[in-house]
C-alpha cells in the first residue's frame, strides 16, 4: 500500500512539474542557460598572437562584470581558424550547427571573416568581428546579425594617405599581401593621397603569407619614390621592417603604414621599428580613464601591456552586453537585441565610439610615432571617420 502511494505520489509531482515547466515563458527558459560564444580565431600561424590578444580581451571583460553578462553565464566553444580561407566555411559551420553558438565572434584574416559572415547570415547568427577590416562585411555583406567593434580596411589607410600627402610627400609605392585586406588598404591610401594631390608610382604585392621582400625592396631603391605605404601584420611586419632597415631604405624612403604594422610587433622589431609613424583607431598613451583601466587589468592579468587586437576583443565584449542587457539576457528578442547594439555607444579604450548604418566604428584614426615597445599618439590623422560602406543596402 505504503509503495502504491509512493508511485501516485511521484507521478503526481512529475505531471505538476510537466504543466509548471509549460506555464513558464521562452526567454525565462533560455536565461537560465549559458550563452554560448564560438570564438573563431587564430591560434597558430602568422596571426596567432593577434588571435591570442582578442580572446584574452574578451574575456577580461566578461570576468569584469562578474563572469555574466545581462545575467547570463558565458559559455566559449573555441576553433583555430588557422588563417585559412579554405576550411572557414566547415569551422563556422561546426560552432553554427554542430555547438549551436548563440554569437559567432571572429576573426582576424579578412578572407576568413568573409566566409564566416555568409555562414553568419544564411543561419541569421550574431557575428561580431574584432578584427579583419574587409570592406565588404559592412559593404555589400553588411546585415542586421553582422557587427564590426574594429575598423574597415579603408579607415586608417585613407587617413594614412591624408597625412602622407599632409606631410609634403609627392610620390608613394605601395607594398602588401595580395588579398582581400592589403588590397582594400592600397586601394584607401591611394584614394586619400592623390585626391591631395599626391601620385602612387607603383603598387606592388606578394601572396600571402610570403615574407621574402628583397626584390620588392630593390624595386623601390630603383624608383626612389617620397614615400612607401605598406600593409602587413604579424610575423610578416616583423620580417619586412627588418629587411627594410637592412636594405639601407628606412634613412632615404620613409616608411608608413595603417598601425597593424607596429601594433604588437615592436619588440620583436628590435629596434627596427622606432619611429615609424602610423595610423590607428588605437594608440598608447591616450588620455581617458576606460584606456587606464583597462591597460592596468589587463596588464596584471597576462603580464603585458595590450594592444589593438586587445582593445577590439575587449570591445566585442562591450558590445555583445549592451546588446543582452537591454532584452534582459533573452536572446530569442534578436530585433530588440540588434536595435539595441546598432544605437550603442561604447566607452572603448580608445575613445567612445558608435556605429554607423552598416555597423563600423565611427572614430577619430590617431597619427602615432614608434618608440621602444609602444605607439604613443601624436596627433588625430581624421576625426569621427565614417567608412563609406559602397554597396550596403541594409
Amino acid at each position: 500500500m505504503n509503495q502504491n502511494r509512493q508511485q501516485r505520489r511521484t507521478l503526481m509531482q512529475a505531471v505538476v512539474g510537466l504543466a509548471m515547466g509549460a506555464l513558464i515563458p521562452l526567454g525565462a527558459a533560455q536565461a537560465a542557460d549559458p550563452v554560448k560564444v564560438g570564438m573563431m580565431l587564430p591560434a597558430t600561424g602568422t596571426f596567432a598572437a593577434l588571435g591570442t590578444a582578442i580572446d584574452n580581451a574578451f574575456k577580461l571583460y566578461v570576468e569584469e562584470q562578474g563572469g555574466k553578462l545581462a545575467g547570463r553565464e558565458i559559455q566559449y566553444f573555441a576553433v583555430d581558424d588557422e588563417s585559412d580561407p579554405a576550411k572557414a566555411t566547415e569551422n563556422a559551420n561546426r560552432l553554427v550547427t554542430r555547438d549551436r553558438v548563440d554569437v559567432l565572434v571572429g576573426t582576424v584574416h579578412s578572407g576568413v571573416a568573409l566566409a564566416m559572415a555568409r555562414v553568419a547570415r544564411g543561419r541569421d547568427t550574431l557575428f561580431i568581428v574584432p578584427n579583419a577590416g574587409a570592406d565588404d562585411l559592412t559593404g555589400q555583406l553588411c546585415a542586421p546579425n553582422l557587427f564590426r567593434t574594429s575598423f574597415s580596411n579603408w579607415q586608417p589607410a585613407y587617413a594614412m594617405g591624408k597625412a602622407t600627402a599632409g606631410m609634403g610627400h609627392k610620390t608613394a609605392v605601395t607594398l602588401t599581401w595580395n588579398y582581400a585586406a592589403g588590397q582594400e588598404a592600397v586601394k584607401g591610401f591611394k584614394q586619400a593621397f592623390e585626391e591631395a594631390g599626391g601620385k602612387v608610382v607603383k603598387e606592388l604585392a606578394t601572396p600571402f603569407p610570403n615574407v621574402e621582400f628583397q626584390p620588392f625592396l630593390t624595386e623601390i631603391a630603383a624608383i626612389k619614390p617620397d614615400a612607401v605605404y605598406v600593409f602587413f601584420a604579424g610575423g610578416g611586419a616583423v620580417k619586412f621592417v627588418k629587411d627594410y632597415v637592412a636594405a639601407g631604405l628606412k634613412d632615404s624612403v620613409p616608411l608608413y603604414s595603417s598601425g597593424f604594422l607596429t601594433d604588437g610587433t615592436l619588440a620583436a622589431m628590435g629596434g627596427a621599428g622606432e619611429g615609424l609613424v602610423t595610423a590607428l583607431h588605437y594608440a598608447d598613451g591616450l588620455d581617458n580613464a576606460k584606456d587606464k583601466a583597462f591597460r592596468a587589468a589587463y596588464q596584471a592579468k597576462y603580464g603585458m601591456a595590450p594592444d589593438v587586437y586587445a582593445v577590439q576583443g575587449y570591445d566585442a565584449a562591450q558590445l555583445l552586453h549592451k546588446g543582452l542587457e537591454a532584452v534582459g539576457g533573452d536572446m530569442s528578442k534578436k530585433a530588440e537585441m540588434r536595435a539595441a547594439m546598432r544605437g550603442a555607444t561604447i566607452d572603448s579604450p580608445r575613445g567612445a565610439f558608435t556605429l554607423s548604418k552598416a555597423h563600423n566604428p565611427v572614430q577619430d584614426i590617431y597619427l602615432r610615432k614608434a618608440q621602444g615597445n609602444l605607439n604613443p599618439v601624436s596627433g588625430i590623422a581624421a576625426a569621427k571617420l565614417d567608412d563609406p560602406a559602397t554597396g550596403c543596402n541594409m
